[in-house]
């Protein structure tokens, strides 16, 4: 064989390799687009027990086909506070159990069943093409995915088919029965998984090798090595992704190292004290398919070290916190305020769009809330007669519009993901809610300088009004309780019931100021008692306004 021959089967290896992690991402994202709101519901669901979260973390990698994905996710999750380590340890455990299906996919291109899958890459692009529904179009690119993944099992598979007894089989061969050594192997898992950033890839390409009869480290026990390496490189991803992050997500990551490094342990000692495992146990059961061998151990692996290690999840935890310790801060370093908050929250959930915009849903409820909380201590100002209110008011408001400002962002960046059509209509009225939310937070800072004026100018208001004033904003109150909880939980029957209240309150309003305007007639009220009168009663009900707005965008 020439040169051009051997960069010939480079070539086709590196084009077979990137066909599979390119059908991987493919199958990957789709079918997390197409389960976007169930995989939200298994994260947002309280896990009672740690078989529950196992089970999530199984569930959510067998949709994802990625561990990664998972763990990444997680990490968001434990940076955001929003889960628990023992949580966590629990998911991460399961995901190492749900990646397994990514090598009995792989064993697959053994058999005959791979010429009707590479013919989904085409199903899967033509389905794309020519319909206009966004789910049969991420259904399309998922099976154009899962073709192109054996696409590339193929091309690695022809690159590496070579003729036995010939010169490049012998070398071939000759240089992989020599990387024996156990610690060699590992290593080499390690590296090669730690760089392209894939288990997935690293036990594709050993399973295609095995499948061509070339043996490493001579057979029996070796290739086992490189899949246990495969399990500690993989985590490099999720280390990556906690730098920067909460000491807490760091323990997350640490505590993924910590499982596969563990069970890494226990496996090479097993192996090493029982040299014929492979022999006696997995070419007994698949003596014709050395694939299903490698992805039967794969699967034993993480099977076995998740029964071992999860009655010990506290343990892990605890653990974790030696290893990353508590940084205390000084009290001038310390976050503070709606905006930190947010960032603490939100910026490492970007790297997953669904579960990032599910909680920002859930964050602009707060801030709602925080408006309301606003206007309220506003409003009761005016009912006492404190001017003090202001200052806080205009600090509140300052908080808010820089908190407004950072939504924005992450609903812009949100925006240029690729999202489903439910998830794009819900940015676009979290847009128009964030606007409500601010004005809500403007009307409050209007009736503080009512305030002033009612103080200021010796304004005097009859007890009837003041009495009046007090139950409209009580019922401006009940409206914002039962609009928040139809924006929180989009109950659709709820709508109803909101635009009832706030017809009374425009009818209230209404009647207030007939009722003011019959009293400065008969005398009975002080002319100069007019602009605050009106522009109060015409504030609160430009709140209501506002706070039904804010119901009806989840139509």
């Amino acid at each position: 064989m020439g040169t051009m021959d051997y960069i010939e089967i480079v070539m086709k290896i590196f084009g077979g390799l990137g066909a599979f992690l390119m059908g991987m991402t493919s199958l990957s994202d789709n079918m997390t687009r197409l389960a976007h709101g169930k995989l939200r519901n298994m994260f947002n669901n309280n896990l009672k027990s740690r078989f529950a979260g196992v089970g999530i973390g199984t569930g959510v990698t067998l949709i994802a086909q990625s561990s990664s994905f998972t763990t990444i996710m997680v990490v968001g999750l434990v940076n955001a506070g929003i889960m628990t380590l023992f949580q966590a340890t629990a998911i991460i455990m399961g995901a190492n159990v749900g990646t397994t299906i990514t090598a009995w996919l792989v064993s697959l291109n053994s058999i005959s069943v791979t010429t009707f899958v590479l013919c989904l890459t085409a199903v899967g692009v033509f389905m794309g093409m020519f319909s206009k529904k966004e789910k049969v179009k991420s259904v399309g690119s998922a099976l154009a995915g899962l073709g192109l993944i054996f696409v590339g099992l193929t091309f690695m598979s022809d690159a590496m088919s070579f003729e036995k007894g010939s010169e490049l089989y012998n070398a071939v061969s000759g240089l992989l029965v020599k990387i024996s050594n156990p610690a060699l192997l590992l290593l080499i898992g390690i590296v090669l998984t730690a760089l392209v950033q894939s288990s997935s890839a690293i036990t594709a390409i050993i399973i295609t090798m095995v499948g061509q009869g070339l043996l490493i480290g001579g057979g029996g026990n070796a290739v086992f090595y490189i899949i246990i390496g495969s399990n500690i490189g993989t985590c490099v991803t999720a280390l990556i992704s906690s730098l920067g992050a909460s000491t807490n997500a760091k323990r997350a990551a640490v505590i993924h190292f910590l499982f596969n490094l563990f069970g890494a342990v226990i496996f090479t000692v097993f192996l090493l004290c029982w040299k014929g495992f492979a022999d006696t146990v997995l070419v007994a059961m698949f003596p014709q398919f050395p694939e299903f061998q490698i992805a039967t151990f794969h699967t034993l692996f993480n099977v076995v070290c998740t029964a071992i290690f999860l009655p010990f999840v506290s343990m892990f935890v605890k653990l974790a916190n030696l290893i990353v310790r508590e940084k205390k801060l000084p009290p001038a370093e310390k976050k503070t305020g709606l905006v930190d908050e947010l960032d603490e929250k939100i910026e490492l959930l970007l790297g997953t769009p669904s579960v990032a915009l599910g909680h920002i849903y859930q964050e602009t409820g707060k801030l709602f809330s925080f408006s309301m909380d606003t206007l309220s201590d506003s409003v009761n100002a005016f009912l006492n007669k404190d001017v003090s209110v202001k200052e806080s008011v205009m600090e509140h408001n300052t908080e808010l519009a820089a908190a407004n400002k950072k939504m924005v962002e992450y609903l812009v960046r949100l925006s240029a993901c690729s999202l489903v059509m439910e998830e794009e209509k819900t940015i676009s009225n979290l847009h128009y809610v964030l606007n409500d939310i601010m004005r809500v937070g403007e009307l409050a800072d209007n009736v503080t300088k009512y305030t002033n004026h009612y103080v200021n100018d010796n304004l005097v208001f009859s007890d009837e009004f003041l009495e009046m004033t007090k139950d409209m904003y009580e019922k401006i109150k009940n409206l914002y309780v039962l609009a928040l909880a139809t924006f929180l939980y989009k109950d659709f029957r709820s709508l109803s019931e909101v635009d009832r209240l706030e017809d009374e309150i425009d009818k209230q309003k209404r009647v207030i100021v007939k009722q003011h305007i019959l009293r400065l007639n008969e005398g009975k009220c002080q002319p100069e008692n007019s602009n605050v009168f009106i522009n109060l009663v015409g504030n609160l009900e430009r709140a209501a306004d506002h706070i039904t707005f804010i119901a009806h965008s989840i139509e």
